[in-house]
């Protein structure tokens, strides 16, 4: 999001004034100076590590360390210089600097007044560790409270997500990760108020730089697919200029069928791919048939039904894309037995298949076609239910429609309405016959 909308930025600055309230009593209590600008320095430079290596947040060890350590006002300072000063990705950069910034001085100071509330200054000072969990598992639940809970506010104003949806899962997904990283920020604060020093406490990161560094590899590979992913896309949609866009609302509305039907975030993720490359295979096909107005005669249709074996070709050496491929394969295939390549019936078609076919029906019936045009949604999915049983798997359709029911479906027009050629009837009364 570029342009950050006008709310958000009061929000933004709600957040900001707040931060400056945790801050302010440095002025009027004792604060360990020389350990608060160690601990801002070490995180610092963290931070521009952790851009290095495309892994934002890193060192929440470093700030967890300090809120264990220090005063709250003094720990919330740690958290400033190194957000202010971090890489701050798409623009307005200084406003996302001045977020990150005063989101994490919040967190870190509640997350220090928990601390001292619950004894734990008392337990870290003292080396005893046992003593020491009840506290930092507190203060830790506290931390990941707070950042959830701005992250929500922020997601719900900046990128105008549902309410209802805004916090959902948010706490759940972070707590883990934040767990391991309070671990390791109460193991660095023990040392550092053991004999061995702040030096000795350092050590402690260096395990866990070794992960991040793992993990940071692996997002590397991830945006490797990516790049590969939608190259791929975008060469089909410059091809079929008519379906721009249908590549990736089919991989949406692909992931929204896996999820309402339980699948694992894995392959979740997988079946999303299978829904952006199903029509891969179109670069094979002569642009003149893609783009033509009137009927297919046979031989141009049995030319456009080989595209879902020019995809496969394409993407078989392809090794993340797991069952993605097969489903690029038998996407037209039908339950009766009736679709192609190779007519494959019932349980024989994939089920990633399966899910793409539903998906891609879906929205060639809710989209701006060269040979039709688009369908309300509520006609859509009472169409996929006639067909249901004979053309399309019913757990599909019936998924689809809770998911369509409970999130709603807002697609992009694929093609300028008043530049869109005379609809022509559809080759098959089927929804799923689109080229």
């Amino acid at each position: 999001m570029e342009a950050i909308p006008a709310r958000a930025r009061v929000y933004v600055a709600g957040v900001a004034l707040c931060a400056l309230g945790c801050l302010l009593p440095l002025t009027t209590t004792h604060t360990p100076w020389w350990a608060a600008v160690l601990l801002a320095a070490l995180y610092a430079a963290g931070e521009q590590v952790a851009a290095r290596w495309w892994f934002a947040g890193t060192f929440y060890p470093v700030l967890l360390a300090g809120a264990f350590l220090l005063p709250p006002s003094a720990a919330a300072l740690v958290a400033v210089p190194g957000a202010l000063l971090a890489p701050a990705g798409q623009r307005p950069r200084w406003t996302r600097r001045i977020w990150r910034a005063a989101q994490l001085a919040v967190a870190v100071w509640a997350t220090a007044r928990v601390h001292w509330a619950l004894g734990g200054r008392e337990a870290v000072g003292a080396g005893d560790l046992p003593g020491a969990l009840l506290p930092a598992g507190g203060a830790v639940l506290a931390f990941c409270a707070v950042l959830t809970a701005l992250d929500g506010g922020m997601s719900a104003l900046a990128e105008r997500s549902p309410v209802r949806r805004a916090w959902r899962g948010l706490f759940a997904r972070s707590l883990a990760p934040i767990a391991v990283h309070g671990l390791a920020g109460l193991m660095m604060a023990v040392l550092w108020c053991s004999p061995y020093g702040p030096v000795a406490a350092l050590l402690v990161l260096l395990p866990m730089c070794v992960s991040w560094w793992v993990f940071a590899q692996y997002h590397r590979e991830r945006a490797a697919h990516q790049a590969t992913i939608r190259a791929l896309v975008q060469a089909v949609d410059i091809k079929d200029g008519y379906t721009r866009g249908h590549s990736e609302r089919v991989g949406q509305a692909s992931m929204m069928i896996a999820r309402e039907l339980g699948m694992d975030d894995e392959r979740i993720e997988v079946l999303r791919f299978a829904g952006i490359l199903h029509d891969v295979g179109k670069l094979g096909v002569p642009t003149r048939l893609l783009r033509k107005n009137g009927p297919l005669t046979p031989e141009e249709r049995r030319v456009i039904e080989l595209h879902p074996e020019y995809g496969h070709e394409m993407v078989r050496g392809i090794s993340f894309l797991g069952e993605a491929r097969a489903a690029v394969l038998h996407h037209h295939e039908r339950l009766d037995g009736s679709g192609y390549p190779y007519g494959l019936a019932g349980s024989q078609i994939p089920e990633s298949a399966r899910v793409v076919a539903v998906a891609d029906a879906f929205d060639a019936m809710t989209s701006n076609r060269c040979y039709s045009r688009a369908r309300p949604v509520s006609v859509a999915l009472g169409e996929l239910e006639k067909c249901a049983g004979s053309h399309f798997d019913p757990r599909m359709v019936t998924a689809l429609a809770r998911a369509v029911d409970q999130y709603g479906w807002h697609p992009a027009v694929t093609a300028d309405d008043a530049a869109a050629p005379p609809a022509r009837p559809p080759v098959s009364s089927a929804p799923g016959a689109h080229r």
